[in-house]
Formats: C-alpha cells, sequence, structure tokens
C-alpha cells in the first residue's frame, strides 16, 4: 500500500533503508529529502545532513508538504519517547492515541484563524499493524504523548508535573500531527520507549546516555521496522 513512514533516532543508524532510492521534493517551504521504494517513502524528520538538525530546527511544515505533494494520505510516524510510568519499561513498543502541546509554539500552514477540525491521532492503521505483529512485539496502545519543547531534556521539576498529563515524552510528534490534521492526513502513531524520563525511577538523563539506551535498542526496532514494511506492503 501507498504510505509514508517518518521517524528520525530510530532509523539514522538502520541498515534497513540503505537501499532505497534518494528523492529531493522542493516546497514552499524549503527542500525535503526522503527515501524511496515502490508506493514507500521513509523521511528522516531530523534531516540527512551529517549533523542532524535538533527538535526544535525541524522544518516539519517542509516534511508534510512534501508527503502531500507527492500523493500520500497515510503515514506512520515512529518517535523515541521517555517514559512517565514505572510500567512502561524503556523497550516498550508504545502507539499513543492523544497528545498534550501547551508548551509548543503553534505549527500550522495557516496564518488566519485555522481553518481543519481539532487535531488528533487517526491511528487508522494501527489495528491491522496490532494484529499482525502480535506473535512477536507487544505494544501498548492508547498512550498519551506529551510534547516537549527541546532541544534540553526536561527537569525533574517539569516530569513531576509532566506525569500528571500523560503516559510519554518526546519533542517531535504533536506538530506533527497538528500538520496532517491540517492537510487530511492520516497520523499513525508507533514508537519505543529509550528511556526513563529525569527522575522516573530514579533515573538521570543526558544525551550520552539516551544514545547508548538509542543503541541498545536498535536491534529491536530494526525488526520491528521489517516487519511493518512487510505488513504494509
Amino acid at each position: 500500500m501507498k504510505f509514508a513512514l517518518v521517524s528520525g533516532t530510530s532509523i539514522s543508524h538502520s541498515s534497513v533503508f540503505s537501499g532505497w532510492s534518494p528523492l529531493t521534493v522542493e516546497t514552499k517551504y524549503g527542500p525535503v529529502t526522503l527515501r524511496s521504494r515502490g508506493d514507500q517513502v521513509v523521511l528522516n524528520r531530523h534531516g540527512n545532513a551529517p549533523a542532524p538538525l535538533p527538535p526544535h530546527s525541524i522544518n516539519a511544515r517542509a516534511n508534510f508538504a512534501a508527503l502531500n505533494q507527492l500523493g500520500f494520505k497515510d503515514v506512520v510516524s515512529f518517535n523515541s519517547v521517555g517514559s512517565l510510568r514505572s510500567s512502561l519499561v524503556p523497550g516498550t513498543f508504545v502507539s499513543c492515541s492523544d497528545y498534550v502541546a501547551i508548551q509548543q509554539p503553534p505549527a500550522t500552514y495557516h496564518d488566519e484563524v485555522l481553518q481543519a477540525g481539532a487535531p488528533g491521532i487517526a491511528n487508522n492503521l494501527v489495528p491491522v499493524i496490532l494484529a499482525s505483529l502480535s506473535a512477536e512485539f507487544t505494544i501498548a496502545t492508547g498512550q498519551t504523548y506529551v510534547h516537549a519543547r527541546g532541544p534540553r531534556f526536561e527537569t525533574k521539576a517539569e516530569i513531576r508535573v509532566m506525569k500528571n498529563w500523560g503516559d510519554v515524552v518526546g519533542m517531535t510528534l504533536a506538530p506533527e500531527a497538528d500538520l496532517c490534521t491540517e492537510l487530511g492526513l492520516r497520523y499513525n502513531s508507533l514508537g519505543m520507549v529509550d528511556n526513563y524520563a529525569n527522575g522516573i525511577e530514579g533515573a538521570a538523563i543526558d544525551y550520552v546516555s539516551f544514545k547508548q539506551m538509542v543503541h541498545d535498542n536498535q536491534e529491536r526496532v530494526n525488526r520491528f521496522i521489517v516487519r511493518l514494511l512487510e505488513i504494509l506492503t
């Protein structure tokens, strides 16, 4: 089927897409480079430059304008998240059905009153994905994503507040879901818990330890993505 996979940290060091063809799309918001195979594309939200863009610098408007120009309607997003719950241990696959994003600057294509309806996460492909992956992977569904502005990690005090708002925290999902709503794209949420958020279960987080945890989960993420592509092909 025709769908776009959007990811970042989890595919930056993955070899799964090494044989896919590069494709550059010019949009009014800037150029976007993707990789394509048949009716499928993969887009690294952080870009493909030697120095990946930090979350607050991602050109999300260009990314999703490019997918819209290419005629995609279904988007599967894979996000690295931090756990706000002791029960969501690092290494857990998740799917979020809602999000809190009151900290972030607006993510919109409009300069006037918004034309789109209330934002949200469609997850129209998630039931099929869950049914097909159930023998190999367990996915914690129905989670609420708390969007942090980044690029720094959250303070322990911020995490104590965020625990009242949701289940996982990250820096990329909310603007993507907002923009997909405006464009009429169906956004599907999948992700990997790579770490406990700052202070959860005594965790102290920094980028060195975070990168190591992502590395430790890479093999399972690669397998997950391979199976995802098999299911949706």
